[in-house]
């Protein structure tokens, strides 16, 4: 099971990184186009090479139309995919100044209470995503420059959502597992294996 919920972790990230990678490639390109549009439109320019400067503005040299929606939308996206691995690999920030003086038993219980904790408000979450994507998708709301329809990109982050409720329930049924039975089942480099 857990090399199937890992699988799933992974590739999640995979799909969540090629979106972010295309994101950056997009800002970056609309970026060149909205300098290359400045000086295309400069004085300097419209005096020198009139013909020319139209020309490539009219072949759609200059920023990208939309693309703070795409980034908006993608980003949204990108976060959700990556929580997963995280979950799984016990990535997320922590502060263990207090934790490293209590026992193990305290500490596995500790990380029982925030798995069980994780795996509730990401099952939250991802039911709060679906009735907000349910209500997008219901009148028909659309992004302003692109036109598409906002309830995709609702639907893209409840796809990576409910894989990190996913995940995360199943990592809390591991740490509590793990706490009822003294045994370590997913060594995350907290505590050493007994």
């Amino acid at each position: 099971m857990h090399k199937i919920m890992t699988g799933l972790a992974r590739t999640m990230a995979t799909i969540g990184g090629a979106v972010l990678s295309a994101l950056i490639i997009l800002t970056c390109l609309s970026i060149a186009g909205r300098l290359l549009n400045g000086v295309f439109h400069s004085d300097l320019m419209e005096s020198v090479a009139p013909g020319f400067s139209e020309w490539m503005i009219n072949i759609g040299i200059g920023p990208i139309n939309g693309d703070f929606e795409l980034v908006e939308a993608g980003v949204a996206f990108a976060i959700f995919a990556f929580i997963p691995l995280c979950q799984i690999t016990a990535g997320h920030a922590s502060v263990d100044i207090l934790a490293n003086s209590f026992s193990r038993g305290t500490n596995r219980f500790l990380r029982m209470v925030t798995e069980i904790a994780f795996a509730l408000v990401l099952i939250l979450i991802a039911v709060r995503l679906s009735d907000g994507m349910m209500s997008k998708y219901a009148n028909g709301e659309t992004s302003f420059l692109l036109e598409f329809p906002v309830w995709w990109a609702y639907a893209a982050s409840l796809v990576a959502a409910v894989v990190a409720a996913i995940v995360g329930v199943y990592m809390a049924c591991i740490r509590t597992l793990e706490f009822f039975t003294g045994r370590i089942r997913i060594w995350d480099g907290v505590e050493a294996e007994q």
